[in-house]
């Protein structure tokens, strides 16, 4: 399966804000979870309907509302009904193989984006779609399959650490955000530790699987870039975002996570480019060793070409040879080939050739 771009012929023709399902099932059916808090009170549970968190919204606790799993097109459009979203933003959500991106809708804010995790059996890097809707008094987060990097915050609202439980319903969703971002970097930083492994493979044995792994580290770190740099562009329109949704006490956590997102691109700039030079060190290495290899058997087949001729004129069949009536001719000719050979290596070797 095709991880970089994702097959959109589902919606080929459909008016715009048509709610179709784009990617690939991952759950057999949706499941949705509810974290309601203030500074006093935590409600956590999993509803049945989404029906029980809309009525959430009227009141003055902050509602986060998980959905996993997006390929039921009826429960998406019923969430669309219960909290007055967008058809535009509902067809955002369904596909997962839309690009990271903010939009500021009348009543809320959309942030699309991707999750990423590693696959450490195949040494890759795999992403889901993550939406979020922020509202009023609610957050909508929107994944396709259960498991995600926010048990750090679930821990935090559960234990009341931070600020978390007294801010409002923005500065979780720069939480979750500013957990994504780090999960980013935290992979980068993984994936750089090998990239600058490979450095002394190359120097010490550029063999072709080096060869291999090197192209491996290029197409994960494309892959990286293509997820991870438009997420720095969204969340720096969320910081331009002048939408009463966020409180101006949460502006400089965003600009501080939109420094963390450009450290991230940054990363990945540089671990391209090191790849890069790494593919360029193994062909000049294999290239110096090919020369090498070239100029002692250059240097042998020098040292033989008189020993040749010499071994080819005594090697005739003519009939009279003057020198082979001598007693030791046979012997004259084995040290005229040594002492050839002999000065030949050593002029050699007074030139530094090998």
């Amino acid at each position: 399966m095709a991880r970089f771009y994702k097959k959109q012929h589902e919606n080929k023709g459909l008016a715009p804000g048509s709610l179709v399902f784009i990617g690939k099932q991952k759950i057999e059916e949706p499941r949705i979870r509810l974290l309601d808090y203030d500074k006093e009170h935590l409600i956590e549970n999993q509803l049945q309907d989404i029906s029980e968190g809309a009525d959430l919204v009227n009141t003055d606790t902050v509602s986060w509302i998980n959905i996993d799993g997006l390929h039921d097109t009826e429960l998406i459009k019923q969430i669309g009904k219960s909290f007055n979203l967008h058809s535009l933003l509902l067809e955002d959500v369904l596909n997962t193989g839309q690009r990271p991106k903010m939009e500021d809708f009348d009543n809320c804010l959309f942030i699309s984006l991707k999750m990423l995790r590693q696959d450490k059996e195949e040494e890759i890097i795999l992403s889901e779609q993550l939406s979020l809707v922020l509202g009023k008094n609610f957050l909508l987060t929107f994944q396709e399959r259960p498991g995600d990097v926010f048990d750090p915050v679930r821990e935090r609202i559960r234990k009341h650490k931070g600020r978390i439980r007294i801010s409002g319903i923005d500065y979780l969703a720069y939480a979750l955000l500013d957990t994504v971002v780090d999960n980013y970097i935290h992979i980068v930083e993984e994936l750089g530790e090998r990239i600058e492994d490979l450095e002394v493979d190359i120097l010490n044995d550029p063999t072709p699987e080096v060869m291999e792994r090197i192209n491996h580290m290029k197409r994960e770190m494309n892959y990286l870039r293509k997820s991870i740099r438009p997420v720095r562009e969204a969340i720096l329109e969320l910081t331009r975002s002048e939408s009463p949704l966020i409180h101006e006490n949460t502006y400089p956590f965003l600009k501080d996570l939109h420094d963390l997102s450009t450290h991230a691109v940054e990363a990945i700039d540089t671990y391209r480019e090191m790849l890069a030079d790494h593919l360029n060190l193994y062909n000049t290495t294999v290239s110096n060793k090919l020369n090498d290899i070239m100029k002692v058997l250059t240097i042998f087949a020098a040292i033989f070409i008189p020993l040749t001729f010499i071994a080819g004129v005594y090697g005739t069949n003519f009939k009279y040879l003057p020198e082979l009536e001598f007693k030791y001719s046979y012997f004259v000719f084995w040290a005229v080939l040594i002492v050839v050979a002999a000065f030949m290596v050593r002029y050699f070797k007074r030139q530094k050739w090998f």
